[in-house]
């Protein structure tokens, strides 16, 4: 039977990076099934995202602070449960997530959460300040919206392990919603030379990519580091090596990291080409030899599953949660997240023979094919919204 589904999210801006990239995946194959799928989120009605955005939005804003509280939300949602059959949150420790649960718990209309890796330990050992304040919070915040949710969702089985370790207060009922992506639209070949077209330094060189947000959860700093020793290491490719950086780079952070690619003699082999969309982004997949993610935390990586489709191995660290699929299918290489890691990563990929490079290409295809085509997460997802309905009903 076709559900009615609400997804609430802080923002639909595409800046936002994998969730709302996946909320808009999954929507548009649930909605070939028959589903109806709608958003909710804490941006401004004006907002050029939200006028962009392809599915009907219903947008709280304007919102207040970081955190997003809107005096909307809670009355809108309560005067509209009954137009959805199951609510989806997408993300917490943000006000789209605990309007939610003060709108709908003791309520008959379930929700379920989404963490989307935000409960991983990682936080907790970077910023110890913010974990002290989250904690401060999490009795009467996160924790009941977590508690009181038909299913909190986990993408992969490390995920949920992870999750426990963050708060010693901790209950929900966990379950296992695999992601992923529809993969590559459009003509390789010309999405390639759109690329070459736009980006033309790139062009006869042997690029490596790193494409999503320039943050320090994502190693920047060490595949900088890394890659500077690679162009000046004795490997075959060593002469041609260029690094494509594709992602947000207009804050602090990412001009900290460019001013390191300048220190480190690096000016002329990296391309920073800001946020990729549409054919240049798969364009910049298929310029690429292979994927790179040198991640202190990462819950899945949309952009890792991308590069899969694209039949581009990925050379990640063991803090990519599908790190263990990527390296049981041979579809990448896995080393740790530190400078010795990701050095090894790239020194690893330069070693490697062009038939080794090609059976590591098919073996990421294939792997996408198995693990991570949105049409498998689509199922995964209606499957346990189906379940958590069902369960309910006879709960109420």
């Amino acid at each position: 039977m076709p559900l009615r589904i609400l997804h609430s999210i802080r923002s639909v801006n595409p800046a936002g990076g994998g969730p709302i990239e996946a909320v808009k995946q999954l929507a548009a194959v649930n909605a070939r099934s028959g589903h109806m799928i709608e958003v909710m989120s804490l941006d401004h009605p004006e907002d050029p995202w939200v006028k962009q955005f392809p599915l009907p939005c219903h947008a709280m804003g304007p919102s207040k602070g970081s955190y997003g509280y809107s005096s909307r939300l809670v009355p809108w949602m309560r005067e509209n449960r009954h137009n959805y059959d199951a609510v989806v949150v997408d993300g917490i420790w943000q006000y789209n997530a605990f309007g939610v649960w003060r709108a709908l718990h003791g309520s008959d209309t379930p929700y379920f959460v989404f963490t989307h890796g935000m409960l991983d330990p990682w936080f907790k050992r970077t910023y110890p300040l913010k974990h002290f304040k989250k904690w401060l919070y999490w009795p009467w915040g996160d924790y009941r919206v977590l508690r009181d949710a038909r299913s909190v969702f986990f993408t992969c089985e490390e995920e949920r392990l992870l999750a426990r370790q963050s708060f010693w207060l901790y209950r929900c009922r966990e379950r296992i919603v695999t992601l992923g992506t529809a993969g590559p639209i459009g003509d390789s070949t010309e999405q390639l030379r759109a690329f070459r077209k736009a980006y033309p330094e790139t062009n006869d060189k042997a690029c490596l990519l790193f494409l999503g947000r320039v943050h320090v959860k994502k190693g920047t700093d060490l595949l900088l580091q890394a890659f500077a020793e690679a162009v000046r290491g004795d490997a075959a490719d060593a002469p041609r090596l260029h690094l494509i950086i594709a992602g947000p780079d207009d804050h602090e952070y990412a001009q900290e990291m460019k001013l390191l690619a300048v220190k480190l003699g690096l000016a002329e082999r990296i391309t920073w080409t800001g946020m990729l969309t549409g054919d240049l982004k798969w364009g910049a997949f298929y310029q690429a030899q292979a994927f790179v993610l040198a991640s202190h935390q990462e819950n899945f990586g949309i952009a890792v599953a991308e590069a899969l489709a694209c039949g581009r191995p990925v050379l990640i660290s063991d803090k990519v949660n599908i790190w263990r699929e990527i390296s049981d299918d041979r579809a990448g290489l896995v080393a740790n997240d530190d400078l010795s890691g990701t050095a090894q990563l790239l020194n690893r990929w330069l070693q490697m023979s062009a038939v080794e490079r090609g059976e590591m290409s098919r073996a990421a295809a294939d792997c996408f094919g198995r693990r991570f085509h949105i049409e498998a997460s689509s199922r995964s997802l209606i499957e346990q919204l189906q379940a958590g309905i069902t369960e309910n009903r006879v709960r109420t």
